[in-house]
């Protein structure tokens, strides 16, 4: 069973596995990344136990705008709604925000955004999800 946290509770070897799981750079540098991570708005973390095996994260200017500046499933995982699950967990948390934003590196993957309620923005760069409806 997948659980879910927005405690930073992870070690920077944690992090530094995971990430190294996708081929993403950043985990050739667990000590930048791990101070990145802990400076951020919110990390959402998807755990199988002991194993870290997704991560989001958001920076947030605390009123207007919500940025996910990545969602990671370490490979054995992927499949699983784990991904889902955290833009879910994210969508509620700055459901008072107009602006929830994620910046595409790679336009493959605005299929999964927009099945999970993002627009794609003019470019195709990137996919928000405006809440304009609220006060």
């Amino acid at each position: 069973m997948i659980t879910y946290t927005e405690e930073k509770i992870f070690t920077k070897s944690q992090v530094e596995d995971l990430f190294l799981s996708v081929n993403w750079l950043s985990g050739k540098y667990p000590d930048r990344l791990m101070k990145a991570l802990l400076n951020s708005s919110t990390v959402i973390t998807a755990w199988d136990g002991d194993l870290l095996v997704g991560l989001a994260r958001v920076l947030d200017d605390k009123a207007m705008m919500a940025y996910i500046n990545y969602v990671l499933v370490r490979p054995s995982y992927q499949g699983q709604r784990i991904a889902t699950n955290m833009l879910n967990i994210i969508k509620e948390k700055y459901k008072d925000y107009l602006y929830i934003e994620v910046m595409l590196e790679d336009k493959g993957k605005f299929p999964f955004y927009e099945k999970n309620g993002f627009k794609e923005m003019c470019d195709g760069t990137g996919a928000l999800i405006r809440n304009l409806d609220i006060k």
